[in-house]
């Protein structure tokens, strides 16, 4: 019984790393999409809160 108990641990906890790695790697994934996204469109995104800086500092048009 014993060794039932020890071996059912030992793959519960094996399937609980497999698992964390698993989400790792996801999390991983997603940062680098993340990244190489805002990279890609960083001028873009400067460019829209310099415009949005502007008008709320009273230097732009209130028309789009």
């Amino acid at each position: 019984m014993m060794e039932l108990l020890t071996r059912l641990y030992l793959w519960w906890k094996r399937e609980e790393g497999q698992g964390m790695v698993e989400y790792a790697l996801i999390l991983a994934a997603i940062a680098v999409v993340v990244i190489v996204t805002l990279y890609a469109l960083g001028g873009e995104i400067d460019t829209l809160f310099q415009t949005i800086k502007q008008k709320v500092a009273g230097g732009g048009s209130s028309t789009p």
